[in-house]
């Protein structure tokens, strides 16, 4: 019983919820006294290892990183977009956590621009903080492997976008 391969060693995936990285070997190990292939993904960002369940890729949501058009809109997203002030924190919250578990791009910049604008505006709760953090840990791995930069040129691309 073959999984088919969907990726490669040396594709740039997005984990949703977790970031981009790279795969860098297909293992099969031993879990449980069960046998699967493993995709071994590094992560630029925050330097960890990832084993993903090959027969999982699908059902997790797993993509390639985007292409540099792709940024282009991503970094619209960051410039523009107006604050939403009407809703409540935990509505909010909630709306923003199903942006993340998306793993778009898009909906996970939309997610760091709100929150990174309420942050300067208003402060932001601990629940939002550590949210902030994760959304911009994932956003930030992909920038590094889509625009093949460092993870400090990452950060500063983001307050220049978003501040701007």
């Amino acid at each position: 019983m073959g999984v088919g391969l969907l990726f490669r060693i040396g594709d740039k995936i997005v984990y949703p919820m977790h970031g981009a990285g790279i795969i860098e070997a297909i293992e099969e190990k031993e879990i449980l006294g069960e046998k699967q292939q493993y995709y071994i993904m590094k992560m630029p960002v925050g330097n960890m290892q990832i084993m993903i369940p090959m027969e999982k890729v699908k059902n997790l949501g797993i993509r390639e990183v985007v292409d540099v058009q792709a940024l282009e809109r991503v970094m619209e997203i960051l410039r523009h977009g107006e604050l939403d002030t009407s809703m409540s924190w935990n509505r909010r919250y909630r709306k923003n956590m199903e942006k993340m578990r998306t793993g778009d791009i898009y909906e996970v910049a939309d997610v760091v621009r709100e929150l990174m604008r309420r942050e300067k505006e208003k402060g932001l709760s601990t629940g939002e903080r550590k949210m902030l953090d994760n959304a911009r840990q994932i956003l930030l791995s992909e920038l590094v492997l889509v625009k093949n930069i460092n993870e400090e040129q990452a950060t500063d691309l983001l307050e220049r976008v978003v501040n701007s």
